[in-house]
C-alpha cells in the first residue's frame, strides 16, 4: 500500500512567494486546468474545495494552483521535487509504475503518479472532520490538483537522460528555450497572444466550449472513466509518454529552430491535455467530497 505522506501545517506566505520552476505547465497551463475543474464541481465538492481553501483565495482555487512549483525548493518541501514528474527510460516509449515510479534514490512510489494517488488519500479522510489532524487537507487539495495538470504535461513523463527535455537546448521563434518549456509555456503563451489577444478568460471559454459542445464533446465519457484511481493516473501517464515520443521528442534535435510548423501542430495537443488534466481533476474532487461514500478503490 502506498504510504500516506504527512505534511505540516500550511505557510500562507509560502504561496505569495515566487520561485523559479524548472517543471510543470506554466502558471496559465495550471490556472486553466484549475478553472476548468472547478467549474465541473458538484455543489459538495464545490463547498469542500472553499472550505479549504484559505481565506485570501477567494475561494479561486486557479489563485494556489502554482504554489507547489513556488515551495518545492525551499527546505522544508523538497522532497516534493520528485512528485512532479516520471522519468522513464531513455527512448523506450512506454510508461510502468512499478519500474518508473521513484525518485533518483530509488524511494518507491515518489512521482507524480504515487503523489497524486496519496494526496487523494489523504483528502478521503476529509469527512472525517476537522479532529483528525494526520493531514494537512489544504496542501492535499494544492498538490492534487497542480500534480492532475503535470502528469498531464507530456514531457513530465519524458526520457530520463534528458530530464523531459530540460536538457534539449532550442530556439522558440527568435528566442532561447528547450524542449520542456516549449511544452510547458511557449506553446501556451504563443497561442494566446496569436489567437486570443493575451486574454486567458477567452483561452479558457474556448477549452470549455471543446468539450460541452465542440470537438472533445463525445470524448468527455471516456475522460472522466475511472473506478480505481491507480489504474487511471497510469493510463494518463501512459498518454502523456505516447505524445512525448509522438509529438514532443520526434524530429527535434538540440540546436534546432521550432516555429510555426511545430507549434501549428502541437498547439492543439497542449490545449487538449489542459482540458482532459481540468476534467478528470473535477472527477476525482467530485468523487473524494461528493455525497458518494463510495470513492476509489484505490483510495483507502
Amino acid at each position: 500500500m502506498v504510504v500516506l505522506w504527512r505534511l505540516s501545517s500550511l505557510l500562507v506566505a509560502l504561496a505569495l512567494v515566487f520561485v523559479p520552476r524548472t517543471h510543470g505547465w506554466s502558471k496559465e497551463g495550471h490556472v486553466l486546468t484549475c478553472r476548468i475543474a472547478q467549474g465541473l464541481l458538484e455543489p459538495e465538492a464545490a463547498s469542500a474545495v472553499e472550505n479549504l481553501l484559505p481565506d485570501y483565495a477567494n475561494g479561486d482555487l486557479s489563485s494556489l494552483c502554482v504554489w507547489p512549483d513556488q515551495i518545492r525548493h525551499w527546505y522544508r518541501y523538497r522532497w516534493t521535487s520528485p512528485l512532479h514528474f516520471i522519468d522513464t527510460p531513455d527512448d523506450a516509449c512506454s510508461y510502468e509504475y512499478s519500474r518508473d515510479c521513484h525518485d533518483t534514490h530509488g524511494v518507491k512510489d515518489m512521482c507524480v503518479a504515487g503523489a497524486i494517488q496519496n494526496f487523494t488519500s489523504q483528502l478521503e479522510h476529509y469527512r472525517e472532520g476537522t479532529s483528525d489532524r494526520r493531514y494537512n487537507m489544504t496542501e492535499a487539495l494544492l498538490f492534487l490538483s497542480h500534480f492532475m495538470g503535470d502528469i498531464h504535461q507530456p514531457m513530465h513523463v519524458g526520457f530520463t537522460t534528458d530530464e523531459g527535455g530540460n536538457t534539449i537546448a532550442v530556439r522558440w521563434f527568435r528566442h532561447k528555450s528547450n524542449l520542456h518549456h516549449v511544452w510547458d509555456r511557449e506553446i501556451i503563451l504563443t497561442a494566446l497572444a496569436d489567437y486570443y489577444e493575451k486574454n486567458l478568460d477567452s483561452l479558457q471559454e474556448d477549452l470549455v466550449g471543446n468539450f460541452t459542445e465542440g470537438i472533445w464533446f463525445d470524448d468527455v465519457a471516456s475522460w472522466k472513466e475511472c473506478d480505481d484511481l491507480l489504474p487511471c493516473l497510469n493510463k494518463y501517464a501512459t498518454e502523456s509518454i505516447n505524445i512525448a515520443c509522438k509529438w514532443g521528442y520526434k524530429g527535434v534535435k538540440s540546436g534546432q529552430t521550432l516555429a510555426d510548423e511545430y507549434f501549428n501542430s502541437r498547439m492543439p495537443i497542449v490545449m487538449k491535455r489542459i482540458a482532459q488534466g481540468g476534467v478528470r481533476l473535477a472527477m476525482i474532487l467530485n468523487s473524494v467530497f461528493g455525497d458518494s461514500q463510495q470513492g476509489f478503490a484505490a483510495a483507502t
